[in-house]
């Protein structure tokens, strides 16, 4: 298969304000598709060929827009302006508190009660040679959720005929402020069924212990002889029921995983998943100085998409971020951003087959 890429915008549904929402669809030229819906930037639906060619949906998503609007567990959205918690909703920023939106318990997360995932993007659609993308721009305005300053954001999904979904962030503000985009896209690399034979791989061997809240206490732990331990390759659900503290305040894989000491601009392996089955792989690479893995402990059979009900642990996210609280954690790397500079960030899904 070698067909030209290419990216067709479509009127997907309108909001209970009547605002539209479209639909691009990307192709690239060896059998890979995306569907992104300008409402949260979500990515809806991802198509690719397994190990026999055959092609298959790897996402989850929702059926029609309304479904989106009334109850998405941010399937396939940009979370911001803050991926993950912020204990409390509270942060001190140059000698000033703010209060943000808690919709997490006290807490505050992804973004708040209003957050990316539930905006209206503009998107422009384009296409190269090699290539089929859309670029996706967002004004949030000073006081958005409690967050200080306008912030202007770019986002760009680019579909390459190498067969990754290159995704760059981008970030400016009139004010001092915190930023920490992230992509919330669940996988299910065979399409249905459980992720629990899913073989993973994480390149970090500390993560982030949490509260019971979920909040990071600060520890920077090694994941050597834990069931955190993904630094080779192992069935997501090999340990996912141990006894273990961590795991039962997330209900199995809710983490943060370091994968640098601080943010330098280099590309780096994140993490990879192999699916037995399909023969299907992902890779994910990153800027960001970590990943946190969630194993869909949350879904409950509450939502589905054609019939299809997304059952707990049905699904998988490994969110490039960096580390969850990290306004209140001064041995956290920096979330802060100033005015005249540019946040930038980059997340890339490579796929594949073995």
């Amino acid at each position: 298969m070698n067909n030209q890429p290419s990216a067709q915008m479509t009127h997907y549904g309108d909001m209970p304000d009547s605002t539209p929402v479209y639909k691009v669809t990307l192709k690239n030229g060896r059998g890979i598709e995306a569907d992104v819906i300008s409402y949260g930037g979500i990515i809806s639906r991802l198509v690719t060929p397994d190990a026999d060619g055959k092609a298959g949906n790897i996402v989850l998503g929702m059926d029609n827009l309304q479904d989106y609007v009334d109850a998405n567990p941010y399937f396939g959205a940009i979370i911001g302006r803050y991926g993950n918690r912020i204990a409390n909703g509270k942060f001190r920023l140059n000698g000033t508190e703010y209060q943000l939106a808690t919709n997490d318990g006290d807490n505050h997360l992804h973004g708040g009660i209003q957050g990316f995932d539930k905006k209206v993007w503009q998107m422009e659609p384009f296409v190269t040679k090699t290539s089929a993308g859309v670029t996706l721009t967002l004004i949030s305005p000073d006081g958005d959720q409690g967050y200080p300053g306008t912030l202007n954001t770019q986002v760009t999904y680019t579909l390459t005929n190498d067969n990754k979904l290159d995704m760059a962030f981008v970030a400016t503000t009139d004010k001092p402020t915190i930023v920490n985009l992230t992509q919330h896209t669940y996988f299910n690399l065979q399409g249905e069924g459980s992720i629990l034979d899913h073989v993973l791989q994480i390149n970090g061997d500390t993560y982030t212990p949490v509260d019971e809240g979920l909040i990071p206490t600060g520890e920077i732990a090694s994941v050597k002889g834990t069931p955190f331990d993904f630094t080779q390759p192992k069935a997501m659900g090999k340990e996912i029921d141990a006894d273990n503290t961590q795991l039962s305040r997330g209900k199995g894989y809710d983490h943060n995983f370091v994968l640098k000491d601080s943010p330098d601009g280099e590309l780096v392996e994140a993490a990879n998943v192999y699916e037995p089955d399909s023969g299907r792989t992902l890779t994910v690479l990153t800027e960001e100085p970590a990943v946190q893995f969630y194993s869909g402990n949350f879904l409950d059979g509450s939502t589905k998409q054609r019939g299809m009900v997304h059952n707990k642990r049905s699904a998988f996210c490994l969110e490039p971020q960096h580390n969850p609280d990290s306004p209140n954690q001064p041995d956290f790397a920096s979330t802060t951003l100033n005015p005249g500079e540019v946040y930038s960030t980059r997340i890339v899904y490579a796929f594949g087959t073995r």
